[in-house]
């Protein structure tokens, strides 16, 4: 037992005790680290390879040390991979780090890992070794593969949304318009997103003998409930027409009911023009009301253009008693009539990101002067496609005219 004071021999006692620790915590740390430890040949022949590493692949020390190369546990493509993108990696740079492998376990299994490798040189520069930090990625390809799971799974209900997106657009809107005697019809819908119901509608429809009713609207909001006011807007207008075909009568029919079912703290209302078709000499004879729409544009076939203003309508749905207005005019050969919603003047170009400004479009029209109800949407249709992701609301388009007279 040594005296207090006595210390020399104690301290050389205590160092040896302290050397011998960490040397074994050193090479204990190395044979049960939390990865694996590999080190080879430059021709890949194993040369040493930790416990941990062993325990994973299943296999004894002599097994692998001397007798293998590393490229001997990797799968069929791991090896390919090796030999084509690894080794001359190693040998141009002296690294490869985070490279995703496959190891052959001595049962047949694979083994996910994630492999850095750097290469040990001499002091002449002449590279000896190759070491290699392995770590187990079993886990981490299973977070990857549910990941991905949830993933396709996301995908797939989102295909399932557009799909019943798309059915629902396509019963709020006709499947076609009828044939009108002695006139061109034409229409088209551009969504702004195919994940949503948007709220645009139109439709014409045949009214007692020989007239005709129309209309175009749209509809505050998207989804469901927006989905659900336009089915009631457009049923209800078609409804107000056969009992009542005057259009301002029509319109405050709607506001009637939209005002009545969606009062509460969700309103909703909407924007609508109506019209009805009456044959006339030489054409045909419009009546439009119009509810806070945008308005209507009539295109002659003399080249002239102008908006039809309904000035005061108000929105159809948001106060119990809405003022509408209406106004007449008559369709002649060669003209051609225009309804649509805001978000084709509420797009912006491409160049700019400028609104596309409702006299823009009077330009667009004027220049197409003496044109057809499907020219016309036709041109308008090419038009939206060019504003690309510019189309940020849904639009909706209706063409009306009347076949120029054909010289003799």
């Amino acid at each position: 037992m040594c005296e207090i004071g006595d210390t020399g021999g104690s301290e050389d006692t205590v160092g040896a005790a302290f050397g011998a620790l960490l040397e074994d915590s050193a090479e204990d740390l190395y044979e049960h680290a939390p990865c694996g430890y590999l080190s080879t040949l430059m021709d890949g022949t194993i040369a040493k390879i930790n416990t941990t590493l062993l325990g994973w692949l299943g296999h004894g020390r002599a097994d692998l040390v001397g007798r293998r190369r590393f490229a001997d546990l990797l799968t069929v493509g791991g090896r390919i991979y090796h030999e084509t993108h690894i080794a001359p990696m190693l040998a141009m740079h002296g690294e490869a780090g985070g490279l995703a492998l496959e190891l052959r376990t001595a049962d047949g299994t694979r083994l996910p890992v994630l492999v850095t490798s750097t290469v040990k040189k001499g002091e002449d520069g002449t590279a000896q070794l190759i070491r290699s930090t392995i770590f187990d990625a079993r886990d981490r390809r299973a977070y990857e593969e549910e990941l991905l799971r949830a993933r396709r799974q996301a995908d797939e209900e989102r295909d399932r949304a557009r799909e019943l997106a798309a059915i629902l657009q396509r019963t709020l809107l006709p499947p076609a318009l009828p044939a009108v005697p002695g006139m061109e019809a034409a229409a088209y819908y551009h969504p702004a997103s195919a994940d949503e119901v948007g709220g645009d509608f139109y439709d014409l429809f045949p009214l007692t003998g020989d007239t005709w009713g129309f209309f175009l609207g749209d509809v505050s909001g998207k989804g469901a409930v927006a989905a659900a006011v336009t089915s009631l807007a457009r049923y209800t207008l078609r409804a107000a027409a056969v009992y009542d075909p005057d259009p301002v009568g029509v319109l405050a029919n709607l506001n009637t009911v939209l005002n009545q079912e969606f009062h509460g703290a969700d309103p909703r209302y909407c924007t609508a023009i109506y019209g009805a078709l009456t044959p006339e000499p030489g054409g045909y004879g419009i009546t439009l009301a119009s509810g806070g729409h945008p308005p209507a544009i009539l295109v002659r076939a003399d080249g002239t253009t102008e908006f039809l203003d309904t000035p005061g309508g108000m929105l159809v749905g948001a106060v119990p008693n809405a003022r509408f207005t209406r106004i007449g005019l008559h369709l002649a050969p060669g003209d051609t009539l225009l309804l649509y919603s805001d978000g084709l003047t509420e797009a912006r170009t491409a160049a700019g990101r400028d609104r596309y400004s409702e006299e823009q479009l009077l330009e667009f029209l004027t220049a197409r002067a003496s044109t057809t109800a499907p020219a016309l949407i036709a041109a308008l249709t090419a038009l939206l496609t060019g504003f690309g992701d510019g189309v940020e609301d849904d639009t909706a388009l209706l063409a009306l005219s009347i076949p120029a007279r054909t010289r003799p």
